[in-house]
């Protein structure tokens, strides 16, 4: 199988990464894999899409590490590929980290994904579905029933009615992620909240959300593939992020801490009801970040954390996830392309 990985850039790719751990088992499954920054992209004039990618020279590597630090020295084997070629494209870049200071990367991942899919390469996430979830706006098509209560605007007036109106609330940037410019807002805040509205509708439109008291105790990240929760030999694809200190965020690199999760029959009855959607929209790997009985975000570019799973549960995710991809080519060589690629990223 030859697999590529678009990320952001390659060279500030870390060895923690989920991407750098799948791209790790596929190599020493024996598959072909290249990695691609979003900027090494091209499309020709014969029409094919090729890339400027790295690889690793053929072998075993016992960890991550060592394969990272082959794929990004000396040992790296750099190429121009002919995307089109592949047998799977995994979409593994976040639009929201290039959207200030490289907003010509922010789609473009998914464009030129869209393009390879023409030629029969299966694409992940799809690129369509993605191209919809360009904002935390994509979280709002979700049913009501499992999201907080939300206002999105630059209204200075709307957003301190709605702050009032709830007492306690949570302000961040509609295009954001890892926790960057989040604020609670607490009744004291109310008569100084213009700080935190400048602050955070600098870059544009401004989600004010219910403020959901369990977030105290953190948030579960629980793992979606084809649709289902992320399940082996028993054990879900999870964890727990809780908070450091007096920070509200549980993002790891804002502070917090890792915790092994217990999944429960709240939790899968919310994967259950956002499943419907995932699946239309070819949603093939998702993150879905749980508080309480509510989803506080949904994760579908570039989801991290299956390392961190694998920390509590002693299961490597990343074997079954690159298994599945497997059975996808397999599928598409006794079908060709007799499905779409919405179709093939959850089957």
């Amino acid at each position: 199988m030859k697999i590529g990985f678009i990320v952001n850039e390659v060279m500030s790719e870390e060895a923690g990464y989920t991407t750098t751990r799948l791209g790790w088992e596929a190599v020493n499954q024996g598959h072909e894999v290249f990695v691609i920054g979003v900027g090494d992209l091209a499309y020709d004039p014969d029409e094919s899409i090729r890339a400027r990618a790295r690889s690793v020279p053929p072998g075993k590597y016992k960890s991550h590490e060592t394969y990272l630090k082959d794929l990004q020295g000396a040992k790296s084997v750099k190429s121009r590929i002919t995307v089109d070629e592949l047998d799977i494209l995994m979409l593994r870049n976040v639009p929201s980290d290039d959207y200030l200071k490289r907003p010509w990367a922010a789609t473009a991942a998914a464009e030129f994904g869209r393009l390879a899919m023409r030629h029969g390469v299966i694409v992940v996430n799809d690129p369509n579905g993605l191209a919809k979830a360009n904002t935390k706006m994509y979280f709002q098509l979700f049913p009501e029933e499992v999201r907080p209560r939300t206002l999105i605007t630059r209204d200075r007036d709307d957003i301190k009615a709605f702050a009032k109106d709830e007492g306690q609330c949570v302000l961040k940037p509609l295009q954001g992620s890892g926790g960057a410019s989040v604020f609670l807002v607490q009744k004291s805040d109310i008569p100084n909240l213009n700080q935190m509205i400048d602050a955070v509708s600098r870059d544009g439109f401004v989600i004010c959300q219910e403020y959901l008291p369990a977030a105290e105790k953190g948030d579960t990240r629980l793992f979606v593939m084809n649709g289902r929760p992320f399940q082996v030999k028993g054990k879900y694809a999870a964890f727990r992020r809780v908070r450091s200190g007096g920070d509200m965020r549980s993002n790891i690199h804002a502070g917090g801490k890792l915790a092994a999760a217990e999944i429960g029959e709240i939790a899968l009855r919310i994967a259950e009801i956002v499943r419907p959607k995932l699946v239309q929209d070819g949603m093939f790997l998702v993150g879905l970040d749980v508080v309480g009985d509510k989803l506080m975000e949904i994760n579908v570019f570039s989801p991290g954390g299956l390392g961190s799973a694998q920390k509590f549960t002693k299961i490597n995710f990343n074997k079954y996830v690159i298994g599945a991809l497997e059975r996808k080519v397999h599928y598409m060589q006794y079908y060709g392309r007799n499905f779409d690629n919405v179709d093939m990223c959850t089957l």
